[in-house]
C-alpha cells in the first residue's frame, strides 16, 4: 500500500495506519482529489485484497487479484464496484479516472511485481 504512488501515476500518496491485515485503515491521496480513507475489508495473502471507501451516499469496493496465467506471467486484476444511493453521481465524478489510470498502473506494479521476483524478494 505505501508503493502505490510507485506504479500508480494517479496516486500522490497512500499509507495503512497499521499491518497490512483485514480491519486496518489506511488513506491515500488520489493527484488532483481529495484524500480518501479505506479500510481492507478482505485479505487472501499473495492472491487478493478488497480495499472500500466510505463516500457520502456511496461505498467503493476495489478488489485486487494477482496470479500467474498459462504463459507464467504475473496477472492482475482489478473488480471497482460502486453502491449505494448516490452511486451513480459518484460513478460520473470517478468513473472516467479510475477507467483510465487503472490499466497503465496495473501494468506498472507488475513490471515491479515480476522485477521483485527475478531479485529474489
Amino acid at each position: 500500500m505505501d508503493t502505490w504512488p510507485d506504479w500508480d501515476a494517479a496516486v500522490s500518496w497512500s499509507r495503512l495506519d497499521g499491518p497490512f491485515a483485514v480491519g486496518t485503515t489506511g488513506e491515500l491521496k488520489p493527484k488532483g482529489g481529495p484524500k480518501v480513507r479505506f479500510t481492507i475489508e478482505t485479505l487472501e495473502p499473495e492472491s487478493e485484497f478488497t480495499d472500500v471507501s466510505l463516500m457520502p451516499g456511496a461505498r467503493l469496493r476495489i478488489r485486487h487479484l494477482v496470479g500467474v496465467d498459462d504463459d507464467g506471467l504475473t496477472r492482475v486484476d482489478v473488480e471497482v464496484s460502486l453502491d449505494g444511493p448516490l452511486a451513480w453521481l459518484w460513478r460520473r465524478l470517478l468513473g472516467r479516472g479510475i477507467a483510465t489510470s487503472t490499466p497503465e498502473g496495473l501494468a506498472q506494479l507488475v513490471v515491479l511485481a515480476e522485477a521483485d521476483t527475478a531479485a529474489g524478494r
